[in-house]
């Protein structure tokens, strides 16, 4: 791909996708998102990438969030519907058949918060700072709340919304938006871990099981339980299934074929 804001390399089964703009705090500009939208296409294309892990250039920011340079004459209308890039990059960070681990070497703040949350994994520094302090510039984190009320107790929600205060990486943890803070000499080998342990699964499993738990967010529980119902059905009829179960009779670690 021909990227200007992100950097893009796979390997060994791992597709780190880094928004390279450190000079402004990795913020999120239109050119950013739209190469993260064609990043999630690609990974989602390429069978030797089988996670994706999502960063920040450099050790001060996972990325600031929204790109506060005055925009261009564009016209009201027209900067409505640019608005739309960021809800876009959320659900394509949900939509994508593989799992996606947002990897915290620096701050995510507003947008990069969201970017965090949108991510099916998140580890971090354990000196990194999050949160959503908009409302200090009068603004409101009004897209990123509808995934951090997916992922945070109603009352901590508020705090972050309405106070704009940052909190740290072990608080993180504590409200469910990190899956783990460690030393920062650690941060790496805690991602390889991570993407280690889930390049051994079928990918095609994987990815059946993710869309369903994106798919079942909001329904109501039968309906729930009824698509969960044809889920199992589907997978019961996969490759991977079958060979899932014969290896566990057969005493020996599965041989995927991701079908």
């Amino acid at each position: 791909m021909d990227l200007s804001m992100l950097t893009y390399d796979v390997r060994d089964g791992v597709a780190t996708v880094t928004i390279n703009r450190p000079e402004r705090r990795n913020a999120l500009n239109e050119a950013v998102l739209v190469e993260l939208l064609r990043a999630c296409e690609a990974v989602e294309a390429d069978p030797a990438a089988r996670v994706l892990v999502l960063t920040g250039s450099g050790d001060k920011a996972f990325s600031a969030g929204a790109d506060l340079t005055p925009p261009g004459g564009d016209g009201f209308l027209a900067a409505h519907e640019k608005r739309g890039l960021l809800p876009k990059v959320f659900l394509a960070f949900s939509q994508i058949g593989k799992p996606t681990i947002a990897r915290l070497a620096g701050h995510a703040l507003a947008g990069g918060l969201g970017l965090v949350l949108a991510c099916d994994f998140a580890i971090a520094a354990d000196d990194v700072e999050l949160g959503t302090p908009e409302v200090h510039r009068g603004l409101m984190p009004y897209m990123v709340l509808a995934l951090l009320r997916r992922h945070v107790p109603r009352k901590k929600a508020l705090e972050l919304m309405l106070l704009g205060e940052r909190i740290s990486a072990s608080e993180a943890v504590s409200y469910g938006i990190l899956n783990k803070a460690v030393p920062r000499a650690n941060l790496d080998a805690a991602i390889a871990d991570y993407a280690s342990r889930l390049k051994q699964k079928s990918a095609a499993i994987l990815a059946l099981g993710k869309h369903a738990f994106y798919r079942t967010e909001d329904m109501a529980l039968a309906d729930g339980l009824d698509y969960m119902r044809s889920q199992l059905s589907l997978n019961l009829l996969s490759e991977d299934a079958a060979e899932g179960v014969l290896a566990f009779v057969e005493k020996r670690e599965p041989v995927w074929k991701d079908r």
